[in-house]
């Protein structure tokens, strides 16, 4: 597990500077953060090129579910209650992470470096892939002072959870998934498997008020 750094990004707009970022390697307990999604990618291309595994997540929505019902098209994905991918923020966000995410994935295509993308984390952990795609969910009790907060939450509460975890459950899941960064990776030639498109990813939830309710309740 020492070879594997996680990143988090809070999308968000570039020019209105909503756009934050982090990155931290398993065992460093102060993840370093920032705005610029220029430098953001380099960071992780000079990880792939010193033969770092990484674990990328996207705070928005990375796939949708396709209901056979036309009326339940944009129906909340199972596990995100009162916070659906298809409402405001949600709808929002996605659009921008629709353009933010393939243009990571393009930088990293032309740096040249060897990318096996894959949202399995057993893959991930058995050296089948080096770039594993998961998505941030934060909620709104847990949001901090800045974009560059939130990515920071996210990326420890993925250390957290799973730096000594052989397996994981996602908490947001999709029974028929459209996977839009699935398409980005296609889209930005990280990979020709368009499996990927029908997969979900898997989702962390970072939710603060949980956590401390149940240190309260270990008290």
């Amino acid at each position: 597990m020492n070879n594997i750094v996680v990143c988090a990004a809070d999308i968000g707009s570039i020019k209105r500077k909503s756009f934050g970022w982090s990155r931290a390697e398993i065992g460093q307990d102060n993840p370093v953060c920032g705005t610029n999604i220029a430098k953001f990618t380099e960071s992780i291309v000079d990880d792939f090129k010193k033969e770092k595994k990484v674990a990328l997540g996207f705070e928005c929505p990375l796939f949708v579910p396709i209901s056979d019902k036309p009326e339940d098209l944009t129906k909340a994905r199972k596990g995100e209650k009162n916070r659906p991918w298809s409402a405001g923020a949600g709808s929002n966000v996605l659009t921008i992470g629709l353009a933010e995410c393939v243009w990571i994935f393009e930088r990293i295509r032309e740096s040249n470096v060897d990318v096996k993308p894959t949202f399995k984390w057993k893959d991930f952990l058995l050296d089948k892939s080096n770039f594993f795609i998961w998505e941030a969910f934060v909620t709104s009790a847990s949001k901090g002072n800045s974009h560059c907060d939130d990515a920071k939450l996210a990326v420890n509460t993925f250390k957290e959870m799973y730096k000594n975890s052989n397996d994981i459950e996602s908490s947001i899941s999709a029974h028929k998934p459209y996977s839009l960064v699935g398409a980005g990776l296609l889209r930005s030639r990280l990979t020709e498997d368009r499996g990927l498109l029908f997969e979900n990813c898997i989702v962390i939830k970072v939710d603060m008020k949980k956590k401390l309710n149940r240190c309260k309740q270990k008290q």
